[in-house]
């Protein structure tokens, strides 16, 4: 048994980070139903490319929707927001992630849902938050990015401002969605009494400036990029040149610099003054890059990983296809091979999560393939569920 088994999460959502969120719901157990409106091609995720499969599904959409449900319904109409009630009245929970001010239009917030469903927990995900001024404003990962500080940190210093390469805050909104969801779950249950809980995609950015934004606030230190991804305080770390390539070295405990200087025949650093801790290692970081990349380019990155595993933290620099076609992803069970309905099997990444149970692997739904299914189990007659769709209601 997974541990979210016997859940039902209503998921009003579309594109990324609420996805993404829902789908942890699922991987562990949750039955998420998506709705999507039956009359625009339900989540737009579905027509993102540009790979898809040969039938035509998008593999982004296939990205973020594996092990959900699909209903359509029209959440605008008078008989939609019946039908959406009756849901509700069999559900723990209701996740959305849309523009701010949305949620309460479409009747998603706990006192529209509380006379259907006093248990109900209604998670919220918006750009910037469903009240104050921007609650209106819709909003992106990158927009994110670029107005809490990330810009500013990431890259060279001597390059334009970059972004991260994945869309992180999209990401760590989701998780939070997911996390925010099941806390307000655990107090309804305790309570008997749901409630609305929110997180934004601009806090979740703000938030994990984490130790930069402390030392601004109470140092005034506005921290800058440093040369080949450094870490603000801690050396080594960072990029080190090898004799084919690059390594990233991480000695973020005192142990690891004497465990390096060791395995790269330099044990004499391991007691010269200049280097003997974090503070004196830090007011020579240009001589210790000189001399490590010296002494590292007398060996290729993979000779080096071989020589340091489990004594020095390191690590290639891949790009994307290397690290899935890493052996240690491969051959112990991170990805996950999921059957299509119409164009077979095809590989994702595996749930992050273990349970120590199976991982469900479902393909993301069809727009609209378990609607009769859903309403049929909260006890709709096929000829209802007709009436409904000559309507155009689902």
């Amino acid at each position: 048994m997974l541990p979210l088994e016997g859940i039902r999460v209503l998921a009003v959502e579309q594109y990324g980070a609420g996805p993404f969120g829902t789908m942890f719901l699922a991987d562990q157990g949750a039955e998420v139903i998506k709705i999507e409106n039956p009359h625009d091609g339900g989540d737009m995720a579905r027509a993102v490319g540009p790979y898809f499969f040969a039938s035509g599904d998008s593999q982004f959409f296939h990205s973020f929707n594996r092990n959900k449900k699909s209903l359509t319904l029209d959440l605008t109409k008078p008989d939609g927001k019946v039908v959406f009630h009756d849901l509700v009245a069999s559900a723990d929970a209701v996740a959305s992630n849309l523009r701010g001010d949305v949620p309460d239009k479409l009747g998603l917030t706990y006192d529209a849902l509380k006379a259907c469903n006093d248990k109900i927990v209604c998670a919220h995900l918006s750009a910037y938050g469903r009240e104050g001024p921007r609650a209106t404003w819709p909003g992106y990962d990158y927009i994110m990015q670029a107005e809490a500080g990330y810009f500013a940190v990431t890259g060279e210093p001597d390059g334009a401002p970059a972004r991260f390469g994945l869309s992180v805050v999209d990401m760590m909104t989701g998780l939070g969605l997911a996390y925010a969801l099941l806390a307000a779950l655990v107090a309804a249950r305790a309570t008997g009494r749901g409630r609305d809980i929110d997180v934004s995609l601009f806090d979740i950015a703000l938030h994990n400036t984490s130790y930069l934004a402390t030392w601004y606030l109470n140092e005034g230190i506005n921290q800058p990029r440093l040369p080949r991804s450094a870490h603000p305080s801690l050396t080594p770390c960072q990029l080190y040149k090898t004799q084919d390539g690059w390594i990233f070295l991480m000695c973020n405990k005192e142990k690891f610099w004497p465990a390096l200087c060791k395995a790269i025949n330099r044990t004499e650093w391991a007691d010269d003054p200049r280097f003997l801790r974090f503070k004196n290692r830090l007011e020579n970081r240009d001589l210790i890059t000189g001399l490590l990349d010296e002494a590292l380019q007398a060996c290729t990155t993979a000779d080096w990983l071989e020589q340091f595993a489990g004594t020095v933290p390191a690590a290639p620099v891949n790009d994307i296809a290397s690290a899935l076609d890493n052996p240690f992803v491969v051959e112990n069970d991170r990805l996950q091979i999921i059957e299509h309905p119409r164009d077979g099997p095809y590989r994702i990444v595996a749930p992050p999560v273990q349970t120590g149970e199976p991982a469900p692997a479902r393909p993301a739904p069809e727009l609209g393939a378990d609607t009769d299914d859903v309403l049929k189990r909260i006890g709709y007659s096929e000829g209802k569920i007709a009436t409904l769709r000559s309507r155009g209601t689902i």
